[in-house]
């Protein structure tokens, strides 16, 4: 998510530019990025789907998004992060569960067909 406000004039190949010279991201690599408007009360995703460059544009009919304080640079933003940014309601307490890795009981084959200390 980028932290500081987007001219909203631009377009696909102009949020993709901004990815790869501002942010230094892959606008290709399958990520999401979030833009905001000055006013607070609209953002842009952009997203290479594989196949083609998404652009998606929401506005609020009331109220504003929450977002952090202006400041240069970006931030990442888990699942549910974005689901209530897209949402209109406050993100910031929510706190993505960490992602941990199965193990498995020594010995045995995990359904990958490899044996637990080959995942060590």
């Amino acid at each position: 998510m980028a932290t500081r406000p987007v001219d909203f004039r631009k377009g696909v190949h102009g949020l993709a530019a901004l990815v790869a010279d501002v942010l230094c991201a892959d606008p290709y690599g399958g990520d999401i990025f979030v833009f905001r408007s000055r006013r607070n009360d609209r953002i842009k995703l952009l997203a290479w789907d594989g196949n083609g460059m998404v652009l998606a544009t929401k506005w609020l009919e009331n109220g504003r998004f929450a977002w952090p304080p202006i400041q240069d640079g970006a931030m990442s933003l888990s699942a549910t992060q974005l689901a209530l940014l897209l949402d209109g309601l406050s993100w910031s307490h929510a706190v993505a569960a960490p992602v941990r890795r199965p193990v498995w009981p020594s010995g045995t084959r995990n359904p990958s067909g490899t044996t637990a200390a080959t995942l060590v």
